[in-house]
C-alpha cells in the first residue's frame, strides 16, 4: 500500500502541472486539452459503448497473438537452450529476425496476409516472440552444470533432465520473457492498427486525429497506459496463483 501511495505521488504532480497550464492557456486547446476536456470526452466514449467495443477487439487480439508467440517460443528456446547444433545453426538466422521491428514488415504483411486479422496477429506474434524465446534459452544455457550432473548420476532421461531441473531453473527467465513478451505485444498490436485497421484502440486514435479531436486522441493514450498496467498486473496475479513458490523481485 506504501509503494502505490509513493508512486501516485508523480502522476499527482504531473496531473496538477496539466491543469495549471491549460488553466493558464499557456498552449491552444487544439494542441493540448485540459483533463476536463479529456474527461468528458473518455466518459462520452465509455457512455456510447465504443469504448469497451474497441478495448475488447484489441484485448482480444493480444490474448490470441500472445497465446500464440508463448505456445512457438518456449519449445523452441528450450530446444535452442539444450541442442548445440539448433543454436550453431539457426541463431544467425533468429538474430537476423530479432533487428527487424515487425511495424517495419507491415506493408509486407498486409500484401501476404490482408488487412483483416491475420495481419493483427503476425504482428504481435514477431513482436511478442523473440523477448520470450531469448530469456527461455538463456535460462536453459544458465542451468547450473552440477545440477545436470546430479541428474544423470540420477539416472535422469532427456525429459526427466528438462521438467525436474533445467525448467525450475529458467523459470524466473521465462517469467520475465513472458512479462516483456505481453507488454510488447500491447504496444505493437496499436502500433498495427494505427496503420491498418477498421477498429480497434488504434483505430480510435487515428480516427480521433482525422477528426481533429486531441481529447480523444489523449483519452485512448490514458487508456493504452492503464490496460497495459492491468494486463501487467493481472499476469503477475495469475502467475502468483500458478506458482505460488515464485516470488516476483
Amino acid at each position: 500500500m506504501k509503494r502505490i501511495r509513493n508512486g501516485m505521488i508523480l502522476p499527482v504532480i504531473l496531473l496538477l502541472l496539466w491543469y495549471i497550464i491549460t488553466r493558464m492557456q499557456v498552449f491552444s486547446p487544439y494542441l493540448l486539452p485540459s483533463p476536463g476536456m479529456v474527461w468528458e470526452a473518455l466518459t462520452e466514449l465509455a457512455a456510447s459503448g465504443e469504448l469497451a467495443k474497441h478495448l475488447s477487439i484489441s484485448l482480444r487480439r493480444v490474448f490470441f497473438g500472445f497465446l500464440l508467440a508463448a505456445c512457438t517460443a518456449i519449445p523452441l528456446g528450450i530446444l535452442c537452450g539444450r541442442s548445440r547444433y539448433f543454436y550453431t545453426y539457426c541463431w544467425f538466422l533468429l538474430e537476423f529476425l530479432r533487428h527487424v521491428p515487425p511495424l517495419a514488415a507491415i506493408p509486407l504483411i498486409i500484401l501476404w496476409a490482408g488487412i483483416d486479422e491475420a495481419s493483427k496477429l503476425t504482428i504481435i506474434f514477431l513482436a511478442s516472440f523473440f523477448p520470450l524465446f531469448l530469456n527461455t534459452c538463456s535460462g536453459i544455457r544458465n542451468c547450473d552444470p552440477k545440477l545436470l550432473e546430479v541428474g544423470r548420476s540420477l539416472g535422469f532421461s532427456k525429459t526427466q533432465l528438462i521438467r525436474h531441473i533445467q525448467l525450475p531453473a529458467a523459470l524466473e527467465a521465462i517469467v520475465t520473457g513472458l512479462q516483456l513478451s505481453l507488454g510488447y505485444s500491447w504496444r505493437a498490436l496499436i502500433g498495427a492498427e494505427l496503420i491498418a485497421a477498421s477498429a480497434g484502440i488504434g483505430y480510435l486514435i487515428l480516427d480521433a486525429e482525422e477528426m481533429s479531436r486531441p481529447d480523444i486522441v489523449l483519452a485512448g493514450m490514458l487508456c493504452i497506459g492503464i490496460i497495459g498496467s492491468i494486463l501487467d498486473w493481472v499476469f503477475l496475479h495469475i502467475l502468483q496463483r500458478l506458482i505460488p513458490w515464485y516470488q516476483k523481485k
